[in-house]
């Protein structure tokens, strides 16, 4: 009986032992140590000048957000033109894994990626909404990835300006003759377009624009729109502002990152990327609506910006060589007759949905 009695009491103390293993932590003597999460620390250049308004402050509230919903595991520093690398250098670093992000826009590497044009500004393309069913819905994100996959790098959809604005000239353009010789800032497939109607494209990154046209070295340039024309000051070194902006109608800025240190995260941390990149997109388009409508009216209204539109003749001529120029691209590479397919399909069903859709509506409100 003594021998059953003790058998049963170590039964009992086993088993109160193996019930407290099993009990949630917290509880005062039972706490469990968690091992420390691991913290990512990176680091995002830019092609913009440091926290310069939306262009700028974009990659930091995109670096904020991450912060935040990571519970501070993945921080990203971000850095502004010139800090760690000139701002036409933002692709070879994200490339060689200098740092692990950059944030600017893709024509500016058509040197070493001709293909990356499709991806920035196509001149009489896709609007900022048009733009995002295509990469998002319509195949263009998969062949942009396809395009930057031998330089390592990842591209996200970094955020969109809306139509921009044709841009600032130091005299009128009354037609095409006026087109001729003119020395205007302007990069990617509307500098080529730019070049064969009879202009100089010149390229510059943003910090250079204001000097550039007020010293006379230029004769026009194009930047963004009305919030950011406005923050340089351009409307001082230029009297006319011309619409629309045909050779940027739905400009995509980019989110790169070195495809090593992404797949170094967790599956986790890599959502919080790809949906922090999303939320980044479509907040500048945002933030740029709604400044773009403040800044017209303060240009306009408080600097006597003279607005032109561009003659019709100008118009015909730089859609004409649109055409010309997308087709000598397509023609650069199996690739790049791809993405012109992909693009002029999607082209094609977004003016027929749209003619009894957004541009109907506007004719009638």
């Amino acid at each position: 009986m003594l021998t059953q009695r003790l058998t049963f009491a170590v039964v009992i103390v086993v088993a109160g032992c193996m019930a407290q293993t099993t009990e949630p932590s917290g509880t005062p003597d039972m706490k469990v140590a968690a091992a420390p999460a691991k913290v990512f620390k990176w680091k995002m250049v830019t092609t913009w000048p440091k926290n310069y308004p939306v262009l700028g402050t974009a990659p930091e509230r995109f670096a904020k957000a991450v912060n935040e919903m990571s519970n501070g595991r993945l921080q990203i520093k971000v850095f502004g033109a010139g800090e760690i690398v000139p701002a036409l250098e933002v692709f070879d670093a994200v490339s060689r894994g200098t740092v692990q992000m950059g944030h600017g826009v893709a024509y500016y590497w058509k040197g070493k990626v001709p293909e990356a044009q499709w991806f920035a500004a196509v001149p009489f393309g896709f609007t900022a909404r048009e733009v995002n069913g295509w990469l998002h819905y319509g195949g263009g994100l998969a062949l942009w990835r396809e395009v930057y996959k031998p330089h390592g790098i990842i591209p996200f959809a970094g955020g969109n300006s809306g139509t921009q604005m044709g841009g600032w000239f130091n005299k009128e353009v009354n037609s095409l003759a006026d087109i001729q010789g003119l020395k205007m800032r302007i990069p990617g497939l509307g500098g080529e377009i730019f070049k064969r109607a009879g202009g100089v494209p010149v390229l510059l990154p943003g910090s250079e624009i204001f000097t550039a046209l007020q010293t006379g070295a230029i004769d026009a340039t194009e930047w963004v729109g009305p919030y950011n024309d406005l923050a340089f000051g351009l409307h001082k070194a230029a009297k006319y502002y011309y619409s629309p902006g045909w050779h940027e109608p739905g400009p995509i800025l980019e989110l790169m990152v070195n495809e090593k240190a992404y797949n170094t995260l967790p599956d986790d941390l890599q959502a919080i990327v790809k949906y922090g990149a999303r939320y980044s997109n479509q907040d500048m388009l945002d933030e740029y609506t709604a400044r773009n409508i403040e800044a017209l009216e303060k240009l306009v209204g408080e600097h006597d910006v003279q607005l032109r539109t561009f003659p019709p003749d100008v118009m015909k001529r730089f859609r004409e060589l649109a055409a010309e120029v997308m087709k000598d691209e397509r023609d650069r590479s199996e690739l790049g007759k791809r993405i012109y397919d992909s693009f002029m399909k999607f082209k094609a069903g977004s003016r027929a949905y749209f003619q009894v859709a957004e541009d109907a509506y506007g004719e009638v409100r």
